[in-house]
């Protein structure tokens, strides 16, 4: 006789019944990019076996959650009938079911749990959760992202940590950034006597030892007392990860080298000073072939709040708010126009001013060095492709007839090294054996890395310029502008590699932030309800081409860059409901109005540039001066980067 015994079902917590906490400064958080002084080799190994086993919690988690979204779309009567809900219910399409998931991959595996923790896998699966939600449901336009991707392992770049809890004192779950800024700044400047010196070799904080007091008393009235941890450390900052798995012995502990150099310590003290503020941190690798293993690390801290915004830039967008001006801005492939008027189309109030954004002589000098880097990085990456998969090329048509030669006057056949030819490919053109099985050499390894840094530090100056045309157009044309709401898609599509110089949809997004930071707004009008660049300020139609560059009107006898015509015309568009484009309309005779009162100006103005765009990209275009003599008794550090007196 058998007798089976129930298994009590294993039992979780539940929902939690103390009010929900909500983020203060209404939600609003901000980033700051900490790097990590990460030189022992025991560390290094460590964060590789990490970065490792998260991407495999990671890979098995999508692939499940891509099993599980193929057979909710492929159930439809199901879905018709009792309910989309009840069928993600039976398929395991939520959130906790997905953390179960990992849960369960977590334990079943023999080696993740030696090197991830529990609450990693869990926080990796609320990051798989927000891909599938946002393919489950549409957005507020009606669409949807793509199914989950499992990607390739030198692809994953981003450990998610989980965020602090700010209603229980010292619980953090994942990684913790352990110390203050002044313990910091006073090891790094030997007690504050000198300016700081962050060494190449940043040695590791030690946890405290011994016992501290605690907030509790005994019966005799003595305070009680506990063991020190990385809560009392007040020293230098690090990032540790703290009670991890068995596998790993003692806590993972990386220090932090914050920034330093003119006008950083600011910075610094508005995202460190205060750490009631911090709320998460993320674990983060680049890659760069220069760095001990081929990758860099750093901690991206999560801090309740806004950013750390400069005076100078405070100062700036204070001067635009006063700014009594309207505009237009007209997007183009190749540059970006801008038109301002007074608000009152007064006269005595100010003048119409343009201004044209194009690339300087130094940017254009600066993308061929950059363009002409990457062919030669492609081309070397092809070349040592084709060396060590010989197999799967032909020869070309010169090797072919050196062949034949050598064979006609009877030479033995010489060994080719890195063939010529086409690519070894079925009837249909798809290659006999995919690209990402063939041998890769460790030089193509490092070169594909030098040409990811490169682009990602291509992409970082194209954001740095954004930003700063941004700020000088809304200086000089106020906060209140208006743009055409194009689809940059279709640019793209049809001028990629152009737009990849010029970047209009950088600009003008960068233009909308500013604008919004300033107190202002960057207003969309629909194409097809204004059609700005067929229009005339007088009101009148006039019909252009592509190709026609320069706008002339018979009726007003209007005569101007067609650019410059275009952004003009858009100061003047009225939306009846300011968050849709189509709403827009041209008010006509408003515009005819500024021309009448704008007369010569205005001409002047759409003529060329009035208010010139002096960006200088970094690197390029620097003009020597000469130093002069200083006059004061200032120490030969002034203008270096100093701790305050009293940094806490």
């Amino acid at each position: 006789m058998v007798v089976r015994v129930a298994q009590a079902a294993r039992r979780f917590r539940g929902k939690n019944k103390a009010p929900k906490w909500t983020k203060p400064d209404g939600g609003t958080v901000s980033v700051m990019v900490l790097p990590l002084a990460v030189t022992d080799p025991a560390d290094l190994a460590r964060l590789g076996r990490l970065f490792g086993a998260m991407w495999y919690i990671k890979r098995a988690v999508q692939r499940d959650a891509r099993a599980r979204v193929d057979a909710y779309w492929a159930a439809h009567h199901e879905r018709n009938g009792p309910g989309a809900k009840a069928v993600r219910q039976r398929l395991g399409l939520s959130r906790e079911a997905l953390e179960r998931c990992a849960y369960r991959h977590l334990e079943g595996s023999v080696h993740l749990k030696h090197h991830a923790s529990k609450a990693l896998a869990m926080h990796m699966a609320d990051e798989v959760w927000n891909g599938v939600q946002r393919h489950l449901f549409a957005n507020a336009t009606g669409q949807r992202h793509g199914r989950p991707e499992v990607g390739r392992r030198h692809d994953f770049t981003r450990i998610p940590g989980r965020a602090r809890s700010h209603t229980t004192a010292d619980k953090w779950e994942t990684f913790r950034l352990a110390g203050t800024l002044h313990g910091h700044a006073m090891a790094y400047t030997d007690g504050g006597r000198h300016e700081m010196q962050q060494p190449r070799w940043m040695p590791k904080p030690t946890a405290p030892s011994g016992t501290v007091p605690t907030d509790k008393t005994t019966a005799s009235g003595k305070p009680s007392m506990r063991k020190a941890n990385w809560w009392d450390h007040t020293g230098p900052l690090a990032v540790v990860f703290a009670g991890g798995p068995a596998g790993e012995a003692g806590d993972l502990v990386l220090p932090v080298r914050i920034p330093q150099g003119a006008g950083q310590w600011a910075r610094v003290e508005h995202f460190l000073a205060d750490p009631g503020r911090w709320h998460k941190v993320d674990l983060v690798r680049r890659r760069k072939p220069g760095a001990p293993g081929g990758w860099v690390y750093e901690a991206h801290l999560m801090v309740l709040g806004p950013g750390h915004t400069s005076p100078a830039v405070r100062e700036m967008r204070q001067q635009a708010t006063r700014l009594d001006r309207i505009g237009g801005v007209d997007g183009n492939v190749s540059d970006l126009s801008i038109v301002s008027f007074p608000t009152a189309l007064d006269p005595g109030t100010g003048v119409p001013a343009s201004t044209e954004i194009t690339l300087t002589d130094a940017e254009r000098a600066l993308l061929e060095k950059r363009a002409k880097k990457r062919r030669g990085r492609a081309r070397a990456l092809e070349r040592s492709r084709r060396a060590m998969n010989t197999g799967q090329y032909g020869l070309s048509k010169k090797q072919t007839r050196r062949a034949d030669r050598r064979a006609s006057k009877g030479l033995p056949a010489r060994t080719v090294t890195v063939p010529g030819g086409a690519r070894a490919a079925r009837s249909d053109g798809v290659p006999k054996q995919a690209f990402r099985r063939d041998r890769l050499s460790a030089d193509y390894r490092e070169q594909r890395a030098r040409q990811t840094e490169a682009a990602a530090s291509a992409a970082e100056h194209r954001r740095f310029r954004a930003r700063t045309v941004a700020r000088e157009v809304i200086a000089a044309h106020g906060v209140n502008l208006t743009v055409e709401d194009c689809d940059i898609r279709t640019w793209h599509r049809l001028w990629g590699k152009r737009l990849s110089r010029t970047t209009p949809g950088m600009l003008i997004s960068a233009l909308d932030r500013e604008c919004r930071a300033a107190g202002g707004r960057l207003v969309r009008a629909s194409t097809w309800s204004t059609v700005l660049s067929q229009h005339c300020l007088c009101g009148r139609r006039v019909s252009k081409t592509l190709w026609d560059r320069e706008h002339r009107c018979i009726a007003c006898g209007l005569v101007g860059k067609r650019d410059l015509v275009s952004a003009a015309p858009a100061a003047f568009v009225r939306l009846a409901d300011v968050d849709d484009p189509r709403t827009a309309y041209l008010d006509s005779n408003l515009s005819r109005h500024a021309q009448i009162v704008y007369a010569e100006a205005l001409e002047e103005a759409l003529g060329e540039s009035t208010t010139p765009c002096r960006n200088i990209p970094r690197g390029a275009g620097r003009v020597a001066v000469p130093r002069q003599r200083r006059e004061t008794s200032a120490p030969r550090t002034a203008g270096r980067w100093h701790p305050p007196s009293n940094p806490g």
